[in-house]
């Protein structure tokens, strides 16, 4: 199935696996089936979600003919960091403005925080980095200055959308969709729920849109890592909205019922560990083998194995878990876990 026309830069491994998470089910003594759709296995410099946007993205910026790329966000953005890797790769200078996002707590002077995980891999990637000191006005108007200052030298700066959550990223998830929907027909797997993390919500619009434009219902669970449930709905009916003109076919039809999003699971706030996801982090350690973070794929965790346990989705029928990837981030929070010794 055709699903668009846009440019596209080949950057992701696909298909990623689909495998059972047999021994977290024993667990949690699930009466579904539990899988987990594996996009921390993408490949594009330690993995996840962002590779499959930014083959859109990225195709748009070479059929710009751009040779800078442009890119915000916190410090220890995955968004950036793939960015970076994406860029190095294609042959385009790579500028990251990122903040950090924890201002006021004990991490905003850390220097482990502010000086590993993926901010550390930006820089083995050859990323020129700009820090800033919030990620609201002053970000946008070092990402201004910088793209003047490109133009000045008679380059061809390229800002990308951030989070890569835009129409036209989200096509890469749209494609995951239907890659997801053909594992099921060949493993024999009926979902009733995909379960992922809505941050900047490009992965949740696309997936959803996909979905629907393959003619499927399953529902897509979305757990908030940042904003109230209603904030992330709009964010992703914006880009359900924006991938409009990007379908190579009939324009899928998404309700506001279709979108669903859960703001239970957010803890003290974006960034800021959860005593329930660091939890989960050990529990889909221990169990699957599955390196989670702290700041999206462990909350996201965290709900998934509350909403198993207590029966809230639809028992009987399998569910699945996207994992959109995030481990280097595991490395800015060393506090959160302790080393067992003996």
């Amino acid at each position: 199935m055709l699903l668009t026309n846009l440019p596209k830069a080949r950057l992701a491994h696909t298909p990623t696996p689909l495998e059972p998470m047999e021994a977290l089910a024993r667990l949690l003594d699930a009466k579904p089936r539990l899988f987990v759709k594996r996009d921390d296995c993408t490949g594009l410099y330690f993995g996840g979600n962002k590779a499959r946007k930014l083959e859109y993205i990225m195709g748009r910026a070479l059929s710009e003919k751009a040779d800078v790329v442009i890119a915000n966000g916190g410090v220890q953005s995955n968004f950036v960091r793939q960015t970076a890797a994406a860029s190095a790769k294609l042959g385009f200078e790579f500028h990251g403005v990122v903040a950090n996002p924890l201002s006021g707590t004990d991490y905003a002077a850390s220097p482990v925080y502010n000086a590993t995980g993926n901010y550390l891999l930006d820089g083995i990637a050859g990323a020129h980095m700009h820090q800033v000191d919030d990620d609201g006005p002053l970000t946008d108007a070092k990402v201004a200055e910088l793209v003047s200052e490109m133009k000045a030298k008679g380059k061809t700066p390229f800002v990308a959308p951030f989070g890569a959550s835009d129409g036209v990223g989200a096509m890469g998830y749209a494609e995951c969709a239907l890659e997801l929907l053909a594992q099921f027909s060949e493993m024999e797997i009926r979902p009733s729920h995909i379960v992922l993390g809505t941050g900047s919500a490009g992965t949740h619009a696309g997936l959803l849109a996909g979905l629907r434009y393959a003619g499927s219902d399953i529902t897509v669970l979305g757990v908030s890592v940042s904003e109230p449930a209603d904030v992330k709905c709009e964010r992703v009916r914006v880009i359900i909205e924006d991938m409009t003109p990007h379908w190579a076919g009939e324009v899928p039809v998404v309700s506001d019922d279709d979108i669903r999003v859960t703001d239970q699971y957010v803890g003290a706030g974006y960034a800021v560990p959860s005593d329930a996801g660091t939890a989960a982090i050990r529990t889909a350690a221990q169990t699957e083998g599955l390196a989670l973070d702290p700041v999206y794929t462990g909350k996201v965790m965290a709900g998934f194995l509350d909403m198993v346990v207590h029966g809230e989705l639809a028992n009987g029928e399998d569910i699945v878990f996207l994992h959109t990837g995030g481990a280097p981030a595991l490395f800015a929070y060393p506090e959160q876990f302790a080393i067992k010794e003996g």
